[in-house]
């Protein structure tokens, strides 16, 4: 031990020494590991390239397009015939309480989520993989396959806040990808016109169904009204009783002072005088047209009947008058119901015709411009994944060939690659 140095510090200069001694070791053998690889540079490179290929076949299959296009969500206020309807029902009371009820049931709110089942239903599916010829493009023989992988490439997604719908589709072709997005739109509009189509169609079947119903009662109500009316020459029983007793009236008043004037000449004159008998036969004119209208027929002629007289007597007013009555009220009643049927059937025709603009698009699909994700990125990560993987092998092969021939851990290792029975064995 030298003069004037402690154990100590012997010790620690050691330590430092073996240290030293450690990190040289550990630098010759990353040096020989370095130099090792840097030999083998050209099969390096070649798993490099070879996995820059495969990366890029890679990015072709798996980088696509992404198209997407958002859809306002749907209104939640009631519309369709029921709006337009209601309003008129309203005026009415005795339907104020049914068309409350129709309001109640017909004005449902609906959600984004009824157009998210509807964009992923077998109908638009199908649809759409009828009109892009969907089997061909993806190589799929069966519906059914078609159908999945058209699923695998849409995302439809709802944002909880606003209800604004996202429907994402995903494709190589960016052209396709966007016409694909726009036609989920157009598929989506269709089948909700349809819907709100059918449900118009089925109100204006209804209503054309009981309009001609009632277009039978009425033209059967106002024949009998007719034939009624020209058989008994009731026009307008109000009018004609009016009529009717004004002339009976006058003809009493006539008649009146034609007695008075007939009795006052019969005390001048004898019966067979002329003035007499002209005043006599007056008289009994006007008796009889008198009894005509208060009999509807001559007071000495008992073989005439009612129905000799045109228009009916003061004596059978009340009863025609009550028959014609009956027969107008009811025709009356049937032309007010045709009249507010023929005004919904107007209605439900026209919201029948009508389009109603249910999806409403926030933004439209445009033709995308990048791919995701980037191909370059995956070409790269595969490259450097390759040589990554072709530098670990060559250390490893460089490790297995410094084992030798009797090294426990190569016999190990070669004992299980051949199927484990030696290793079993042991």
């Amino acid at each position: 031990m030298p003069m004037g140095r402690t154990t100590n510090e012997v010790l620690v200069e050691r330590h430092r020494d073996r240290e030293s001694d450690d990190k040289f070791v550990e630098l010759q053998r990353w040096s020989a590991a370095a130099r090792h690889l840097w030999s083998r540079r050209v099969r390096v490179l070649l798993w490099t390239v070879a996995g820059a290929l495969l990366s890029a076949l890679l990015a072709w299959k798996i980088c696509r397009f992404e198209a997407t296009v958002q859809i306002m969500p749907p209104d939640s206020s009631g519309g369709g015939l029921s709006a337009m309807a209601l309003p008129s029902l309203m005026k009415s009371p005795a339907m104020a309480g049914l068309a409350g009820m129709a309001g109640d049931l017909l004005g449902m709110k609906s959600s984004g989520a009824l157009f998210a089942k509807v964009l992923q239903s077998r109908s638009v599916e199908d649809n759409l993989i009828d009109h892009f010829d969907l089997r061909k493009r993806y190589s799929e023989k069966y519906w059914e396959d078609a159908r999945d992988k058209l699923q695998s490439r849409t995302t439809i997604s709802e944002d909880k806040k606003s209800g604004i719908l996202s429907v994402t589709v995903k494709d190589p072709d960016a052209q396709f990808a966007a016409k694909l997005a726009g036609a989920y739109v157009q598929e989506l509009d269709r089948v909700m016109a349809q819907v709100s189509t059918s449900s118009a169609r089925r109100e204006r079947e209804f209503i054309e169904q009981r309009l001609q119903e009632e277009k039978k009662v009425l033209d059967n109500a106002e024949q009998r009204f007719g034939q009624f009316a020209s058989s008994s020459m009731a026009l307008d029983i109000p009018q004609q009783t009016r009529v009717m007793v004004e002339s009976a009236a006058r003809l009493q008043g006539e008649l009146i002072a034609a007695r008075a004037e007939m009795d006052g000449l019969e005390q001048i004159y004898t019966p067979e005088n002329v003035r007499v008998k002209t005043l006599r036969a007056r008289v009994n004119e006007l008796q009889r047209e008198l009894d005509k209208i208060n009999t509807g027929r001559p007071a000495n002629d008992k073989t005439a009947s009612d129905s000799s007289n045109l228009y009916p007597s003061v004596k059978n007013l009340p009863l025609v008058g009550l028959e014609w009555t009956n027969l107008y009220r009811n025709t009356k009643i049937h032309e007010t119901v045709y009249e507010l049927l023929t005004q919904q059937y107007e209605v439900a025709r026209i919201q029948e015709a009508r389009e109603i603009p249910t999806v409403k698009v926030l933004d439209a699909a445009v033709v995308p411009e990048k791919r995701h994700p980037r191909p370059m990125l995956v070409i790269g990560l595969g490259a450097l994944l390759s040589a990554l993987l072709a530098c670990f092998g060559l250390l490893l092969q460089r490790r297995w060939e410094g084992w030798g021939e009797d090294d426990p851990r190569r016999v190990l290792i070669s004992t299980l690659f051949r199927g484990g029975k030696d290793f079993t064995a042991m």
